[in-house]
């Protein structure tokens, strides 16, 4: 089977704007891959050239082996995606089970065949016994599982999701994953999602991070979290000029100037007290920071690598989820 994406040297600009810079990528038939990024990293650019909404610009992208640019291969693409935007698109005025009706008939489904598939999906959503209830009575969450079953309808080999776990609770983004992952489990749908949060890339076979329109890593999360090496100690002060000194004249540390590199005033403030290390077996470092650093520390933490440090690891910089203008 052909990869369900492949894209080369792909590049998508606003007008001087780049948004993508020749992200080059290939994900497998069967996989659960997150796009992870802040915005303005090229990760909704990169969803609206897959889900045909704007054609790329140079560079290849293809579906299953259907070249994106190609109009001849659109209709096929369209066919064989399913997509769950950010913004809801459910008529509230209409039951559940209507809204899956209305999609079905988009894609020529109609009488038994139709109402079998769509007791199927509400099935699987677990909404089968509120299918006739109008969707403005329905719960955030209970509303992302009618948007999941609506895009999984016609049988798509690629589910396409924009942030699914926008705006939901930590329960409601559990079921909408509990529902990817026995999809998944099924072997009938291949899933790429956009996501600025680090839990929910945990999730996933395997993490794309982009920043800035480029693809800086791709893994698994457990691989991309061996690339830090060691524990994250995180330090905080009051003085941190004083404390990267004698970091730097007492233990041979370097930290930068402004190792968050915050871009907003409000990030700067928050970060103006905090230092991040990187070191092997960082507990056993702890009392030498303590002695080196006499009344400078007001706390230290030790950790495992997380996503977000690696985000840090590989673009020297903070993860910001909203900072940058959104592409």
């Amino acid at each position: 089977m052909p990869p369900a994406v492949q894209t080369d040297r792909l590049t998508y600009r606003y007008r001087e704007r780049v948004a993508l810079h020749e992200l080059t990528i290939c994900i497998a038939a069967g996989e659960i891959v997150g796009l992870l990024g802040p915005n303005g990293s090229g990760k909704t650019t990169l969803f609206r050239i897959l889900s045909t909404l704007v054609p790329p610009q140079e560079g290849r992208a293809e579906i299953f082996a259907r070249n994106l640019a190609a109009p001849e291969h659109r209709d096929f693409v369209r066919r064989n995606i399913g997509v769950v935007f950010q913004n809801p698109a459910l008529d509230k005025q209409l039951t559940a089970e209507e809204n899956l009706t209305y999609h079905g008939h988009l894609y020529g489904l109609r009488g038994r065949e139709l109402r079998e598939r769509v007791r199927e999906l509400l099935g699987r959503v677990n909404l089968l016994d509120r299918a006739g209830e109008r969707v403005s009575t329905f719960s955030g969450g209970m509303r992302r599982r009618v948007e999941v079953a609506k895009g999984m309808l016609h049988r798509p080999q690629l589910l396409l999701l924009d942030e699914p776990s926008t705006g939901l609770d930590p329960i409601a983004r559990g079921e909408v994953w509990q529902i990817l992952s026995e999809a998944r489990q099924r072997g009938d749908v291949t899933v790429l999602l956009t996501t600025h949060l680090m839990d929910e890339a945990d999730r996933c076979d395997r993490v794309a991070i982009m920043d800035l329109g480029k693809l800086v890593a791709f893994d698994t999360p457990a691989a991309l979290k061996e690339r830090v090496g060691g524990d994250v100690i995180t330090l905080k002060t009051r003085d941190r000029a004083a404390v990267r000194r004698i970091l730097h004249e007492k233990l041979g540390i370097d930290v930068p100037a402004n190792d968050a590199d915050a871009s907003t005033a409000a990030a700067a403030a928050a970060d103006d007290y905090t230092i991040r290390l990187e070191r092997p077996r960082g507990h056993e470092f702890v009392p030498a920071l303590i002695e080196a650093l006499p009344g400078l520390v007001e706390s230290v933490s030790v950790g495992k690598p997380t996503l977000e440090d690696v985000f840090i690891h590989v673009t020297g910089r903070r993860f910001r989820a909203h900072e940058e203008i959104a592409n």
